[in-house]
């Protein structure tokens, strides 16, 4: 695809999201077609004026002239101020409407994007891109018709007055397009790169704030600002070089239209010193040359705010573009057994990846608890993403209920599943949304204090300033760890799901806060499957199994006892844990 087929079918695909409010957008345009009459109709009242009004001293032109005059500025001013607020509401609706349609798509997007986007590169798209593309929808379309119009018009009456000055003017025009030509392809790259290096700012700007902490502990202050500095730096020379591309077309286009007019002046003289031109036809051609500049101008600078919006097209239609995680199963799951089973599962999660399992078969019966234990990247959590269907399988089959999980579909699937991680999620909202989240928002508050309860969190929320009411802040930074950890396990109380995940629940709890929650997990697990991934192997001793993984396989199996009895790799881990605990 060509560029400008490309930057036709950018500009036509932002386009839809004009289409929908043309009513208000006719009465923009409209508004702008009387604004560019009121340009020629200036320039056509000043020759009655000066041959009337001065040469002839015709008292009715005396009279008449400043009425026409006062009453042409006061429709210019209305439709200005029509065009204008129209304008705007259309361009403000269509930016919240893309950024919508962007946030309904992120939702709806496979775990596999998120592992390749750093969120500061996302956020840019929504603050920065999305407000970039206001002139490239609305303005770059009320301006083209607006001042093409004055332009039309202006040289109409120039025409009319004299056709020779009028052609020696046009000289101009091709050698104005071939400097547009030729600025527009490094307004486009230079637009890009703004974006990318605005994304680039978000980035650090996001990590600092979010680990302010470490950067403080670590004195990590100045590291972190050079980072800043770095990418702020490349910001600012991108839009530089933008801003230079962009005003060097300006002085441009004004110094060969300066030769043009200076001619244009020199030859309008001689005319009218042989009397072959009145005054009047004289200062009316040249008040619409000088007219024609202003919309000349702002058409050659329209092109830097169009390239700058299709750059900004680009990339938010590059993330409209982006494929949803497939939800093609034609079944619903009803509430689960809790029967889950691997068949030959084998899984990369990008092709050029190793193999983070291989070959695994395994069968959880209803209501069993298995553990899985390993040391870091042996695969024990891409065994808990496949289960939800975080990431989908290509080799092998996973089933629930007997059924091909691929079968179901994704909401029935997850509504099965519950998930307590050791990077607990919390929305800086109040503790009770916190905890019936989602499908769980109707739930009474006396289901969310049994769930809170049950996970030995209402001890603590009773006691905050407004309970259940409580904002927690962003990531839940007005609790404690431990505190964090137990909203999560309290949510997924509340979500009731046959089929339970638990991802180092405990990693973050005290000694006591951990006695307290594994008595709550040893309640909650009762009746369900229990899946549990510990690095703490004291904590699933009670377990009904326990699978050892190594390097994506599974090396042992069995209870305690009998994987102690075995002396294999199970037994080494545990007798390190052990001793560490001792020392």
């Amino acid at each position: 695809m060509g560029k400008p087929v490309k930057d036709t079918y950018l500009y036509f695909r932002l386009l839809r999201y004009v289409r929908p409010y043309w009513r208000l957008f006719l009465v923009t345009v409209l508004s702008m077609v009387i604004v560019a009459a009121t340009d020629p109709a200036l320039a056509a009242l000043l020759k009655p004026m000066l041959d009337g009004a001065f040469v002839n001293n015709d008292p009715e032109i005396i009279k008449m002239v400043p009425i026409f005059l006062v009453s042409l500025f006061i429709l210019r001013g209305l439709a200005s101020f029509a065009s204008g607020a129209s304008l705007h509401w259309v361009a403000n609706k269509v930016i919240m409407n893309v950024r919508n349609e962007m946030f309904q798509r992120l939702l709806t997007l496979p775990s596999r994007f998120y592992d390749h986007q750093t969120s500061g590169a996302l956020i840019s798209k929504f603050t920065f891109d999305a407000t970039q593309i206001r002139d490239a929808s609305t303005n770059a379309i009320t301006i083209s018709i607006r001042d093409t119009l004055s332009v039309v018009g202006l040289l109409g009456w120039m025409l009319y007055t004299d056709w020779k000055l009028t052609l020696l003017c046009m000289v101009c025009a091709p050698v104005i397009s071939i400097i547009v030509l030729i600025i527009r392809k490094r307004l486009r790259k230079m637009g890009r790169k703004v974006q990318d290096s605005m994304g680039d700012i978000n980035h650090i700007l996001n990590e600092s704030i979010q680990n302010h902490k470490l950067v403080k502990l670590f004195n990590g202050q100045e590291h972190e600002y050079l980072r800043f500095y770095g990418a702020n730096n490349n910001n600012r020379r991108y839009m530089m070089k933008y801003a230079i591309a962009a005003v060097a077309s300006g002085p441009s286009v004004q110094l060969i239209t300066a030769v043009v007019l200076a001619s244009v002046v020199y030859i309008a003289t001689l005319q009218a010193s042989a009397g072959t031109t009145t005054v009047g036809e004289f200062g009316s051609f040249i008040a619409a040359m000088v007219m024609i500049m202003t919309p000349l101008k702002r058409l050659v600078a329209l092109n830097e705010h169009l390239q700058k919006g299709l750059a900004a097209c680009e990339s938010i239609f590059e993330l409209l573009d982006e494929k949803p995680e497939a939800d093609t199963g034609p079944q619903i799951a009803d509430r689960s057994k809790g029967d889950v089973e691997f068949r030959g599962i084998t899984f990369r999660y990008t092709p050029d990846d190793k193999e983070a399992l291989e070959d695994i078969s395994l069968h959880i019966t209803p209501g069993e608890t298995v553990a899985l234990v390993g040391l870091s990247g042996s695969g024990k959590t891409t065994i808990a993403n496949l289960i939800p269907a975080f990431y989908p399988v290509k080799e092998g089959s996973i089933l629930l209920d007997g059924v091909d999980i691929r079968q179901y579909s994704l909401a029935s699937l997850r509504s099965n599943i519950a998930l307590v991680s050791q990077d607990v999620a919390l929305f800086n909202d109040t503790i009770r949304n916190n905890i019936a989240y989602g499908s769980m928002k109707d739930a009474t508050d006396k289901q969310v204090i049994d769930a809170a309860k049950a996970a030995h969190a209402w001890e603590f929320i009773e006691k905050m300033p407004e309970g259940l009411y409580t904002v927690i802040g962003e990531k839940g930074q007005r609790l404690s760890g431990g505190q964090r950890q137990r909203l999560a396990i309290a949510r997924a109380i509340l979500k009731d799901a046959p089929v339970l995940i638990l991802d180092e629940a405990t990693s973050s709890l005290d000694t006591e806060s951990e006695r307290h929650i594994q008595a709550a997990l040893d309640n909650i697990r009762r009746g369900r499957t229990c899946i549990i991934i510990a690095h703490r192997l004291s904590t699933i001793e009670n377990a009904d199994r326990i699978l050892v993984i190594d390097q994506g396989k599974i090396v042992q199996a069995g209870t305690h006892q009998e994987l102690i009895a075995e002396e294999g790799v199970y037994a080494r881990l545990h007798k390190a844990q052990f001793t560490e605990a001792v020392h």
